[in-house]
């Protein structure tokens, strides 16, 4: 029997010990169980153990006052429950620990205890609360405060003393207490193996110990009672089992054995992979430990080499070296007062920050873009009226409006002494040379050239530039564009400004207006920059197809100049002079191997490409010329002589084999002009009698509209059917056809959709030859709106317009007398070959086009109708 004592805490300020004559008996049947999670405790080992459950913090403490200090640890099958107590006893492994409470902290929602475990006990069975012996230091008031509640229990019917009941019972579903029995090992011999493994086991844990100094103060913690248990296997397997970190089943298999040597053996292995982990980790630490070093010591080295080269002069400091480079950029550079006030205190803030902050690359890059920036340089630009000339004509045809434009901006910039930047716009259809015009502008100038195409762009970042706060932040184009060209006035060429999107990063054609605005441009802001950037200076040139859908605020900043498609004649002479030798020159051909007759290009022109570009003329070109180029490399031919004959073969069939649908128009049927993104085209306005039965429900007649028509020319259907029926009425009284008849008007190709306020007179036209049974004249076409009194309105796209008439062989063209200065100001090539008729009233229209053309009845008309 040994004399030992155990604290009591109350959360007092000063533990209490009571001396209490304790000796740990043999044997003892029945002990409160505690379940812990991941590490068994072993005989002789001492733990901490908190426990927070109500019910079991209340029998131990009753236990400890009846002087039975004593519990069982076992451990719980799954490691996920928190819980202090189980349910079921199949949730906990049989063999545990029987330990004593050496001291105990009372916390009230918690129980603190340090015990130590004896000996290993099984699990036998549960008690319940009802069963637990109260021993002698119960007193008789608590004596009858437990037969009350018993009694309380059992007569207990309402709902209400039940739940009060079972608040102070512990739960059916909880184990506090088991019966156990003690679990002794089987004996054994000091034969030589066992020897052998006891020596094996104290050498792997020295050697874990000299490796690990941790492990060391855990022994000194483990062996505080002073017990030998290096001279005993059975305590040394528990002691080896103890030290390492092995999984919790491989623990209790070792707490579960009672096979002494095996014993020996499950430790010595759980030993041995401690020590193979131990020395993996050490490795492990080794070489982070050398690769720390490593570069902790060339850091060192570095800073002492940087220190003393600064002290011999040698060298500078690496913010000074940074801060020079930075200076010397802006060596001869002219810049503004408020700018240079801005990089000196961005160099004095640079000399303050740590080199390996992320707010000295910001500062680095924001200084390296300002001094980067052309401040105050230009180039030196040609002012000759006479070398521009030269140049313009040399690489483009045709284009005069264009040249004198440019001619114009040069003749002020010499009187003037300065060169201000505009913003010229150039329209037209693609493939008329809009892009390549402004690299020819350039070199006639002597500027620096730069193109961006805002097509599609949705991104207001693109030319406001990003904020610097954002990672990757850069300036907009236009920085990116001067600190490229290094130039302050270059020409910058601003590509597909029609077509420039709208995203959820803001709307970039509003950020264009500061841009393109002469009174503003001068102190653009950049969000990256944030100081003010001259672009007076640059010379600025935007494209679009479509002017219309250019934004109405950032089409007033511009000066827009037309650039119309090209008749016959322009497409020869620019093929001769420059599709021709290039496709040659870019297949490798000379001039003897690849000849193409001037046939052969009119009728690529006539019936191949009538669009209003050159573009598609030109990839036929370079197809012939590949064509050629592959039947000399196979040697099928040493030079090819392409004429008519020859284009099926190398380009295919002709696209378009007739000019016109009809050879001589029918009654009913108009041709009208009409103005695309693509150029210029004709189209025939179609009419015809939908029923030849009069319908007594709606004896007003009606009208079908088909085609694809927009919603333009819907309402010009309509405009012109009162039109036509009033001006019926007025001259011809007793031709109620229009009145009466069920029309049908339609334009062919009804897939194409089409739109535009141009096709009113000839609407009208159609209708009136209809109900007059009489064709137009022959070669006729015309274009004009018109409005519900008769007057014919101006329209758009004269030129491309003029084109497309004689594109088809019309000679005969009527127009309003609005646009006769558009007439006037076109080239004496497209004017001649054709008779152009000027309109202010229907009246004039009706008499052009009935001019020559016979007479035939309505009854006639419908005659056929019904015949056919």
């Amino acid at each position: 029997m040994s004399k030992e004592y155990f604290y009591i805490s109350d959360n007092v300020k000063e533990n209490v010990i009571l001396p209490a004559t304790v000796a740990v008996p043999e044997v003892w049947p029945q002990v409160p169980v505690i379940a812990i999670n991941r590490n068994p405790v072993f005989p002789r080992f001492i733990k901490l153990i908190e426990i927070s459950n109500p019910a079991l913090i209340d029998l131990i403490r009753r236990k400890v006052k009846l002087n039975q200090p004593y519990i069982g640890i076992f451990l719980r099958k799954k490691e996920d429950e928190k819980s202090d107590v189980v349910s079921n006893l199949d949730d906990l492994h049989q063999v545990g620990v029987f330990a004593q409470i050496h001291e105990m902290q009372d916390m009230d929602y918690k129980l603190r205890l340090v015990v130590m475990a004896h000996r290993r006990i099984r699990i036998t069975g549960q008690f319940i609360e009802d069963e637990i012996e109260t021993g002698p230091a119960e007193t008789d008031a608590e004596r009858r405060r437990r037969k009350y509640r018993n009694t309380r229990r059992k007569n207990s019917t309402d709902a209400e003393g039940v739940e009060q009941v079972e608040k102070k019972k512990p739960a059916v579903d909880q184990v506090l207490m088991v019966k156990v029995e003690n679990v002794m090992h089987e004996k054994f011999q000091q034969n030589e193996e066992v020897k052998a493994l006891t020596q094996e086991v104290i050498k792997t844990i020295r050697d874990i110990i000299n490796m690990n100094p941790l492990y060391r103060e855990s022994l000194h913690h483990m062996l505080a009672q002073g017990q030998r248990v290096v001279d005993n296997p059975v305590y040394l397997s528990d002691l080896g089992a103890a030290l390492t970190g092995a999984e919790p089943a491989e623990l209790q298999a070792v707490l579960d054995e009672t096979d002494i040597p095996k014993r020996l053996m499950m430790s010595l292995s759980l030993l041995k992979k401690e020590y193979e982990l131990s020395k993996l980790q050490q490795k492990i630490g080794k070489e982070v430990e050398e690769k720390v070093k490593q570069q902790h010591r060339k850091y060192i080295l570095h800073e002492q080499l940087k220190v003393i080269k600064k002290e011999l002069g040698l060298e500078k400091d690496d913010k000074d070296a940074i801060g020079d480079k930075f200076r010397e950029r802006l060596a001869g550079k002219q810049v503004p007062a408020a700018i240079q006030t801005v990089i000196d205190d961005e160099l004095n803030k640079l000399g303050f920050l740590e080199s390996h902050s992320s707010e000295f690359n910001v500062t680095r890059c924001y200084l390296d873009w300002l001094t980067s920036l052309p401040w105050g340089i230009t180039s030196e630009e040609n002012l000759k009226l006479e070398d521009a000339q030269v140049i313009l004509d040399e690489d483009h045809y045709g284009m005069e409006d264009i040249k004198k434009r440019i001619l114009e901006f040069i003749a002020v910039s010499q009187l003037k002494g300065t060169t201000q930047g505009k913003i010229l716009c150039f329209h037209g259809p693609p493939g008329v040379g809009k892009t390549s015009i402004a690299r020819s502008i350039a070199r006639a100038l002597n500027r620096q050239y730069f193109r961006f195409s805002v097509g599609g762009m949705t991104d207001v970042a693109e030319v406001k530039g990003h904020r610097r706060t954002y990672v990757g932040a850069m300036p907009g184009k236009l920085v990116q564009c001067l600190k490229k060209t290094a130039t302050e006035n270059p020409l910058v060429l601003i590509d597909e400004v029609d077509k420039i999107g709208r995203g959820v990063h803001g709307d970039p054609a509003s950020a264009l207006l500061e841009l393109l605005d002469p009174e503003q441009n001068a102190n653009f802001l950049d969000h990256y920059l944030d100081v003010p950037v001259d672009l007076s200076r640059v010379l600025f040139i935007c494209t679009a197809n479509v002017v219309d859908q250019i934004p109405e605020p950032l089409r007033d900043r511009m000066e827009l100049i037309d650039m119309s498609g090209y008749v016959a004649e322009e497409k020869m002479a620019i093929a001769e002079q420059y599709l021709v030798p290039n496709a040659r020159s870019g297949c490798g051909l000379s001039e003897a191997q690849l000849r193409l007759r001037p046939q052969a290009l009119r009728a690529l022109i006539k019936s191949y490409c009538r669009e209003s570009g050159v573009r598609n003329l030109q990839k036929h070109i370079e197809k012939i010329a590949r064509k050629v180029a592959y039947k000399i490399v196979k040697r099928e031919a040493e030079a090819v002589d392409v004429d008519e004959a020859k284009l099926p073969e190398l380009v295919g069939k002709p696209t378009f084999k007739h000019e016109t649908m009809y050879d001589v128009t029918p009654p009913g049927v108009v041709m009208g002009l009409a103005w695309t993104a693509m150029g210029g085209s004709t189209l025939y306005i179609e009419t015809a009698l939908r029923n030849t039965l009069r319908d007594e429900k709606s004896p007003s007649g009606s009208m079908e509209l088909t085609g694809h028509l927009g919603d333009v020319m819907k309402e010009s259907a309509r405009i012109a059917l009162t039109v036509a029926r009033n001006y019926l009425a007025k001259h011809h009284p007793d031709n109620t056809f229009l009145n009466t008849s069920h029309l049908h008007v339609h334009v062919p190709e009804g897939a194409t959709p089409k739109d535009g306020p141009s096709a009113g007179c000839t609407v009208t036209t159609a209708l009136l030859s209809l109900a007059l049974g009489r064709p137009v004249r022959r070669g006729l076409a015309m274009t004009g709106e018109i409005s519900l009194t008769g007057r014919v309105l101006p329209v758009g796209g004269i030129k491309e317009k003029i084109i497309a008439a004689k594109r088809v062989g019309v000679t005969c063209v009527i127009l309003p007398e609005e646009n006769r200065r558009d007439f006037d100001d076109l080239p004496s090539f497209i004017r001649e070959g054709i008779d152009v008729h000027f309109v202010s009233d229907y009246g004039e229209v009706f008499a052009i086009a009935f001019d020559q053309a016979q007479v035939r009845m309505p009854e006639e008309l419908r005659e056929d109708s019904l015949s056919t």
